[in-house]
C-alpha cells in the first residue's frame, strides 16, 4: 500500500515497505531469500526427467489421478518453479508445499517495516490534508518458532516426513516438491476413508482438504477451481521454458459429499459483501476514537446513495496474511475493505462498501473507491501471486462490479500505481503497487472480459497487451542497491524518447520536479505503460508505436511478429480551440460556490501537468467535481458536495488524471 519515491538508494527492506502496507513482523513473513533452483531430476534416481514426466510418476506412485494432480498444480503455481524461491506464504515449487519458517530464517531480515522507520515513507493512504496521516510505531520481532505458524504454512515438513525426502529436495528440486504433493493428496484421501481411487471425481474432499484452509467454504472454493481446470484443461509453457498439458475432461462431476467429513467450520460469515462462490469472513476495521480529537481507521458513509461508486482499486500488501490482518484492525493505522489471502483465496472484508476506507492515498479516489488488498510483494516477483488467489480476486471483483455497475476496463479497474497524487506535493510518494509482475492479461481472462483488440489500424488508440510471460524488460531495486531482478514475465511496457532502444527514457517532471532522468527501477513509474490502459496514436516508426503520454510523445516497441498493443477505439479529450495548453488535475473538487457553509472549500489545485494542443489523451467516466467532508468522528457532520463542473477521467501516464470538461473537446478517436 504504501508510496515509493523513485530516487536514491535504499535497504533492501525498505523497497519491500516502498510498495504495500508496513505491519508486524513476525507475521508478515517478508520472504526475501530463495534457494537455488536444483536441475529437473528424478528425485529417486537423478535421471532427467521433465515436469510433465515429474506428474505422470508422482501421480503412479502415490496413486493419485494424473489430473488431479496437475490440476491442484495449476492453482498453486501453474505448474511454475520459481527457481526454488519461497512464495509470499513461504511456499515452494509447483506444488506450493509450504515451508515458512525456513524462508523466513533466509530472509535478508526480519524486522517491522514501518513508515516511520524510514522518513520517506510518509504518504497518507487518506489522501486528504484536512487530517493528519497515521504513522504508528510498532517493534521489532524475530523468526516465529514452527508451532506459532498455522499448519497450511508448514505442509512441506509433512510431505518430507511422508515422502522421506530431504526438506532441501523438496523446497528445490522440482520433481521431488511434485512427489511431496502427490503425497500429501493421497494421504489427506486416506484421512477421509475414501480409497485412492483412479477416478478423479472422487478426490473432491482430498483436493479441498489440500487448499490448508480452515472452513469449509474456502476448501470448497479451491476445489471447485481445481476441477474446473480439470474440465477445462490447460496448456502453458512454464518459467523453465516446457510445456505442460492438462487434457480436458468436460463431463468431470466431482463427488462433494467426502468434505462435510473433513471436520472444517462452515466459513462463509453473514453479512459480508461477496459472492457465494466466495469465501469471506468477517474482520472489522475499527471506527474508534482516539485521543482528545482523532479517530481512525475509516469514515462511515452512505454509498452508492451518498456518492456513486467508480472504482476498483487493487493493491499488494507487503506483508503476509496475518501481519496484514492485525493491521487492519489497529484504529491508529490505515483501511481497505478487503484482504485476500495467497494459499488459497480466502477473504477476509474489513469495511463495508457503503464506508470509507482509507488506502488509496487521494481522498477522491478512496471515496469513490473499493479497495482489495493481495497477499504478495511487488519487487519480489517469485513470491508469486497464486492462481487461487487472483481466481477468488476475479470473482470477488466481478461480483462488486455488478453489484455497482463498474465496467471491466483499466479505466475503473485501478492498480494502486494508477492513483493520481491529489496534489503536485504528493506525485513523488505515490504508491506503485501492485507493480510490473501482476498479470493484468490473466486477471481480465478471469474476469470473463479478456483484452483484445477492438479496431484496425485506422482506429487511433492503442490497448497495451503485451504476452505477459514472453515480455521480459530489465528491472533494478528488487534487491539492495541497483542490482538487476531476475528476468521474468511482466506486464508492463517500457517508453523512449524516441523509436531506438538507446535514446532516453521519457520523463516525468511530476515525479521529479527537477527534471532527473528516469530509471529501471521497479518502482519507478516515469516510462511504463501497463497491460490494458489505452492511449492516444502519436506516430509510428517500423517497429515503434509512439503516443501521448504526459504531455509528450513516447516511443514504444511494438513489432508485428510479437506485439505488445492491439488497435483499438473510442473517445479522446483534446484541449477546446484557441487554448495553448491545459491544466491535469490530481482530483475531481467541486468549485468554490458549491460548498455549504461550516464546510471549508477545498483548493481545486492543479498537477505540475499539461496537456498541449493537438494532444489527444483517452477519455474514461464522466463526473461531476465531488468533495466527502468527513473529518469528524460524528458521521452527523459528514456531507458530501457536489459541485456543477464536470470533470473527464483520463488516461494521462502510468497513472489517470482528470480534465475539467469546460476545458476540453471530445472526439472520436479516429477521427
Amino acid at each position: 500500500m504504501r508510496g515509493s519515491p523513485t530516487t536514491g538508494h535504499r535497504h533492501r527492506t525498505t523497497r519491500r515497505t516502498a510498495a504495500g502496507t508496513a505491519a508486524s513482523a513476525a507475521l508478515l513473513l517478508p520472504l526475501l531469500g530463495a534457494g537455488q533452483a536444483s536441475g529437473q531430476s528424478d528425485a529417486r534416481t537423478g535421471a532427467p526427467a521433465g515436469l510433465q514426466r515429474a506428474f505422470a510418476a508422482a501421480a503412479a506412485e502415490y496413486h493419485v489421478p494424473g489430473s488431479v494432480l496437475l490440476g491442484v498444480s495449476y492453482l498453486q503455481s501453474r505448474w511454475d518453479t520459481h527457481a526454488g524461491a519461497p512464495s509470499v506464504s513461504g511456499g515452494y515449487g509447483p506444488m506450493h508445499l509450504t515451508d515458512a519458517r525456513t524462508a523466513l530464517a533466509r530472509s535478508n531480515t526480519h524486522p517491522e517495516q514501518t513508515a516511520s522507520a524510514y522518513p520517506e515513507q510518509t504518504a497518507d493512504a487518506r489522501g486528504d490534508t484536512a487530517r493528519p496521516a497515521l504513522h504508528p510505531a510498532v517493534k521489532a520481532t524475530g523468526v516465529p518458532a514452527a508451532a506459532a505458524l498455522p499448519a497450511r504454512l508448514r505442509t512441506l515438513g509433512r510431505a518430507a516426513a511422508l515422502t522421506g525426502l530431504p526438506a532441501a529436495a523438496l523446497r528445490e528440486d522440482p520433481a521431488a516438491n511434485v512427489r511431496g504433493g502427490a503425497a500429501l493428496l493421497a494421504a489427506a484421501q486416506r484421512k477421509l476413508g475414501e480409497p485412492l481411487s483412479a477416478d478423479p471425481a472422487d478426490w473432491y474432499g482430498a483436493v479441498a482438504t489440500f487448499s490448508g484452509a480452515d472452513d469449509r467454504a474456502t476448501a470448497a472454493a479451491y476445489a471447485d477451481d481445481v476441477y474446473d481446470v480439470i474440465r477445462t484443461g490447460e496448456r502453458r509453457t512454464t518459467d523453465t521454458g516446457e510445456r505442460v498439458t492438462l487434457t480436458a475432461r468436460p463431463g468431470l462431476k466431482p463427488d462433494t459429499a467426502p468434505l462435510r467429513r473433513a471436520g472444517l467450520h462452515k466459513g462463509h460469515a453473514a453479512g459480508t459483501e461477496c459472492p457465494d462462490s466466495v469465501a469471506c469472513e468477517w474482520i472489522p476495521a475499527p471506527y474508534e476514537k482516539f485521543g482528545s480529537d482523532d479517530y481512525g481507521n475509516h469514515d462511515l458513509g452512505n454509498r452508492p446513495a451518498g456518492q456513486r461508486i467508480e472504482y476498483l482499486v487493487i493493491h499488494d500488501t507487503e506483508g503476509a496474511w496475518n501481519g496484514v490482518i492485525n493491521s487492519v484492525q489497529d484504529p491508529t493505522y490505515v483501511s481497505w475493505n478487503y484482504t485476500l489471502r495467497s494459499t488459497d483465496g480466502h477473504v477476509a472484508q474489513h469495511v463495508k462498501a457503503k464506508d470509507v476506507a482509507w488506502h488509496a492515498g487521494n481522498w477522491d479516489v478512496n471515496s469513490r473507491s473499493i479497495g482489495l488488498e493481495h497477499e504478495g510483494f511487488l519487487a519480489d516477483p517469485d513470491a508469486w501471486f497464486t492462481e487461487a488467489m487472483y481466481r477468488s480476486s476475479a470473482r470477488l471483483v466481478k461480483y462488486l462490479a455488478d453489484t455497482y455497475d463498474i465496467p471491466l476496463d483499466r479505466q475503473h479497474l485501478l492498480g494502486h500505481d494508477n492513483v493520481p497524487g491529489p496534489t503536485a506535493s504528493t506525485v513523488p510518494g505515490m504508491h506503485t503497487d501492485p507493480g510490473p509482475y501482476w498479470d493484468w492479461r490473466h486477471y481480465f481472462d478471469l474476469l470473463g472480459a479478456p483484452l483484445k483488440s477492438t479496431a484496425d489500424a485506422d482506429g487511433g488508440l492503442v490497448t497495451i497487451l503485451p504476452d505477459y510471460a514472453a515480455n521480459r524488460p530489465p528491472y533494478t531495486g528488487c534487491a539492495d542497491g541497483d542490482q538487476p531482478c531476475a528476468a521474468h514475465g511482466s506486464s508492463e511496457v517500457r517508453l523512449y524518447t524516441a523509436p531506438d532502444e538507446n535514446a532516453p527514457l521519457v520523463k516525468d517532471i511530476g515525479l521529479r520536479p527537477g527534471g532527473g532522468a528516469s530509471t529501471i527501477d521497479v518502482n519507478d513509474l516515469a516510462s511504463r505503460v501497463s497491460t490494458g490502459q489505452q492511449y492516444a496514436v502519436a506516430g509510428q516508426d517500423g517497429d515503434w508505436t509512439a503516443i501521448w503520454y504526459l504531455g509528450q510523445k513516447a516511443w514504444f516497441r511494438n513489432p508485428a511478429g510479437q506485439p505488445t498493443a492491439v488497435h483499438a477505439k473510442g473517445l479522446v479529450v483534446t484541449p477546446k480551440a484557441g487554448a495553448a495548453d491545459i491544466p491535469v488535475y490530481g482530483r475531481a473538487y467541486p468549485e468554490a460556490s458549491a460548498y455549504p457553509v461550516g464546510v471549508p472549500a477545498q483548493t481545486v489545485s492543479p498537477l505540475p501537468y499539461r496537456i498541449p494542443a493537438g494532444q489527444k489523451y483517452v477519455a474514461g467516466d464522466t463526473m461531476p467535481g465531488q468533495y466527502y467532508y468527513a473529518v469528524t468522528f460524528d458521521e452527523a457532520s459528514h456531507k458530501v458536495v457536489t459541485g456543477k463542473d464536470m470533470y473527464y477521467e483520463i488516461q494521462y501516464g502510468h497513472r489517470v488524471g482528470f480534465v475539467r470538461a469546460a476545458d476540453v473537446q471530445v472526439l472520436p478517436s479516429a477521427s
